[in-house]
């Protein structure tokens, strides 16, 4: 079983990890720490707490000779250790014992300020409504607390109690807005971490795509030459070996050419990538250059071209040349007695037509396919990324025609950038030939 991770791991991973960077440079260098740190910011609650609580314990030792307020803050803190690890818990504890310590300290050692520590711990562990309850609760338990407490306590100040329970409630809701809003933060963090994940794995498996469609292109296109050229050369080895000779340097020329583009297409993949041998379409590989090398392979070829030339756009040529490299590939591999390919190129306006038709028969035989598969889908998609379209067929006089329509890209990012929408690749659309069409 193979140990190396997934296209979609590496991607989710890599998203996420892009993420967190972002998102730590965000976060002051404390808030980093902690979030490194989670237990480092359990010890700080727990710091915090005690030296809030703590003077009060300590002048009820002092003044009272009471140290009835001590066990309360020890157990206090000792659950706020654990506020991460179970939040409903811990607040349960520290809200149930408010009361009895409450009552023993007639309200001085209290442990109200433990609740809202934990109910912080609850909004930010839990939805909204589980977060409502437990603060209803822990408000009722502080609250009914002040009103068990005798009445002597508050002779001097009848009014005490109700400003009392006034803050409490005020310092527990505080407590809930804050949790809820971090929660909230939190989760929508998590959303776009997802949604980096996503995209990085669409991004991830449309590079995968292009360069699966270079490579096809390459490949099937070389080979397919180089084994025309060598079977013409076996048969003209003995009657003509000046012609033989000239064969069997286009085969070597062509071998060279496929490995340049292969070198340029797995380039992509390195940082040497911005090197001038890396451009996607080199003066080597004009479109003459492309034709000349069919011709070589034996193909007869009538080309002609109407209106202004092809735009300067480079991937635009590109999507040409290819279309039309696999179209005569197609040809010099399925074709049959073929004694002309007609190559039209035309252009109008914010319109380029390409037309490659040959006369070859048997177009109504099953045929075999020697590669991929992928061929007309990659002429297909090459197409879409210009609002064009992709027809192929069988000819009703014998042969195969190609006719492809592309919109040619504005300066400005006009129509020609825009994603057409791909037509069905449904045998039907064909007149019943799918068994030519999946060949080709």
């Amino acid at each position: 079983m193979s140990t190396s991770p997934s296209v979609r791991e590496t991607a989710e991973r890599t998203a996420a990890v892009s993420f967190t960077e972002l998102n730590a440079r965000r976060l002051g260098p404390v808030r980093r720490f902690f979030r490194r740190h989670p237990r480092a910011m359990d010890t700080v609650v727990v710091l915090v707490f005690v030296a809030i609580t703590l003077p009060s314990a300590l002048f009820l030792i002092v003044d009272r000779a009471s140290w009835l307020g001590m066990p309360g803050l020890v157990l206090a803190a000792t659950a706020l250790a654990f506020r991460r690890d179970r939040p409903l818990v811990v607040l349960a504890f520290v809200s149930v014992l408010d009361v009895p310590i409450g009552i023993l300290t007639v309200g001085e050692g209290s442990s109200g300020i433990a609740a809202m520590f934990a109910l912080y711990a609850v909004a930010v562990a839990y939805p909204l409504r589980t977060t409502l309850v437990a603060a209803v609760s822990a408000t009722i338990l502080s609250v009914g607390s002040l009103f068990l407490i005798p009445a002597e306590a508050f002779a001097e100040a009848p009014g005490a109690v109700w400003v009392i329970s006034g803050f409490v409630v005020i310092f527990l809701g505080i407590a809930v807005g804050v949790g809820v809003t971090v929660r909230r933060d939190r989760e929508h963090e998590s959303e776009l971490r997802e949604w980096a994940a996503r995209n990085a794995e669409l991004a991830s498996a449309g590079e995968r795509n292009r360069i699966a469609r270079e490579m096809h292109d390459v490949v099937a296109h070389s080979l397919t030459v180089m084994v025309a050229l060598s079977d013409g050369a076996a048969v003209v080895m003995k009657r003509d070996p000046d012609r033989a000779t000239a064969v069997l340097k286009e085969l070597s020329g062509t071998g060279r050419t496929a490995i340049a583009d292969m070198r340029r297409v797995l380039g992509v993949l390195r940082a040497e990538a911005a090197s001038e041998s890396l451009q996607p379409l080199p003066a080597s590989s004009s479109l003459a250059h492309l034709l000349d090398g069919f011709r070589a392979a034996g193909l007869p070829l009538r080309v002609t071209a109407s209106g202004p030339g092809l735009p300067d756009d480079p991937a635009f040529q590109l999507t040409v040349y290819r279309i039309l490299q696999e179209s005569l590939t197609n040809v010099l591999r399925y074709g049959k007695g073929v004694t002309l390919v007609d190559i039209s190129i035309a252009r109008a306006g914010h319109l380029v037509s390409l037309r490659v038709a040959d006369d070859g028969r048997g177009a109504m035989d099953p045929a075999v396919s020697l590669g991929s598969g992928q061929g007309i889908a990659g002429m297909r998609e090459r197409a879409a990324i210009y609002g064009g379209s992709v027809d192929v067929g069988a000819r009703p006089s014998g042969g195969w025609i190609v006719e492809v329509q592309l919109t040619v890209p504005d300066a400005d990012g006009g129509p020609g950038h825009q994603r057409g929408k791909e037509k069905d690749d449904d045998a039907a659309q064909h007149g019943g030939h799918a068994h030519q069409g999946s060949a080709r």
